[in-house]
């Protein structure tokens, strides 16, 4: 996206901030590593400076942000009385306890000086916002936290979610009086659409699942694949909705001519309990290896992050086929135990069905893809 406003704009470009897990070179912009998905100094960093951009913008200039997911963990900013500790342990809990983006972003709201349209509020001049979505609906408010987008959720929506959560014990003393407060009415909510002299920040959506979707679809069916496209997006809890799916698609795929394509979208959760490692493409993946070992003939599931990141690990995702489990038993491997203690990446990884492509540089949520012959 830097590169391509480069390229538009050429020497209209006054100054600029790359904010990224990785060090990127773009001709005009200074560049700043951030944590991911817990933020981290360099987020705290990349956050501030943002800020000073957009407050010193001159007369006739405009704040031009590209966003894509992952930004709420790479640009972060404390709210007053929050240390970006806090966040971090908050971010953790949060992850743990399996909340969707919805309530995680939610939450980072409220504690942040920069989201829930916070970077627009402090803007000296005019916002304009291009977004690629990684959330499922592709709600501006949520999608990065929505720094350029006047909220619509509350303190009081906030400390709900905690409660639901893990509750006030499980988060930091402080994240907890901040939101109390402002349920009480003691601190500024986050900025909000009025009715008075509110100008919307102008912002479009890019790109979203649905281009990640259209790509694999067109490819697989350049390959001679029968092409079922499921535009639901999958959602919920990984193990869950991996052994509905698979078993729906089984379902639907039934009057399909062979070789066929079965492609999906969307963004699961997971909840840990476990000490293992892995992410939700991984579990995905492994929870929809049992129906597929009942499917008959042969079916193959990959489930990815668009972003090649899945979770804390190097893998974007894993594939398991209609052997998973035969072949699993033979190494030893028992894979209702990996399931349970999340370390879905540790049985992948033994079997080699990881799928490791490195950051693809953009997100748009996860794709599955399920073939059969």
């Amino acid at each position: 996206m830097a590169s391509g406003a480069t390229a538009v704009l050429v020497d209209r470009l006054r100054a600029g901030v790359i904010i990224s897990p990785g060090d990127v070179r773009v001709a005009g912009f200074e560049s700043i590593r951030g944590g991911h998905p817990i933020p981290d100094a360099g987020s705290e960093r990349a956050g501030r400076r943002a800020l000073e951009l957009a407050q010193s913008l001159g007369d006739g200039e405009t704040l031009l942000v590209l966003l894509s997911g992952g930004a709420s963990a790479l640009m972060a900013v404390p709210a007053d009385g929050i240390t970006l500790a806090d966040k971090q342990r908050t971010t953790a809990q949060l992850l743990r306890a399996g909340a969707d983006i919805y309530a995680l972003n939610t939450i980072r709201k409220h504690l942040s000086a920069i989201k829930g349209g916070w970077l627009a509020d402090r803007a000296a001049g005019r916002v304009r916002t291009y977004v690629i979505s990684d959330v499922v609906g592709d709600d501006l408010t949520v999608i990065a936290s929505g720094p350029t987008v006047f909220d619509t959720s509350t303190f009081a929506d906030a400390r709900r979610l905690v409660d639901r959560f893990g509750g006030a014990d499980a988060f930091p003393p402080p994240v907890i009086r901040r939101l109390d407060r402002g349920v009480r009415g003691d601190v500024r909510d986050t900025p909000k659409p009025s009715s008075g002299n509110f100008v919307r920040p102008a912002i479009d959506v890019i790109g979203s699942r649905r281009d990640a979707m259209a790509g694999a679809a067109a490819h697989a069916a350049s390959l001679g694949y029968e092409v079922l496209r499921i535009d639901d997006a999958i959602v919920g809890d990984a193990r869950e909705a991996a052994a509905a799916h698979v078993r729906a698609v089984l379902a639907r795929a039934a009057d399909l001519r062979r070789p066929a394509c079965i492609v999906s979208s969307g963004e699961t959760t997971v909840r840990v309990t476990g000490t293992g490692r892995g992410g939700r493409n991984q579990e995905f993946a492994l929870a929809g290896a049992e129906p597929l070992a009942h499917a008959g003939g042969d079916a193959v599931l990959a489930s990815v992050g668009t972003d090649g990141v899945d979770g804390p690990t190097d893998a974007a995702g894993a594939i398991a086929d209609a052997t998973t489990l035969e072949r699993a038993r033979r190494a030893g491997l028992h894979a209702a135990h990996f399931l349970d203690d999340n370390n879905s990446y540790a049985f992948f990884d033994a079997l080699g069905d990881l799928i490791r492509t490195g950051p693809s540089g953009t997100n748009v949520g996860d794709l599955q893809v399920i073939l059969l012959a």
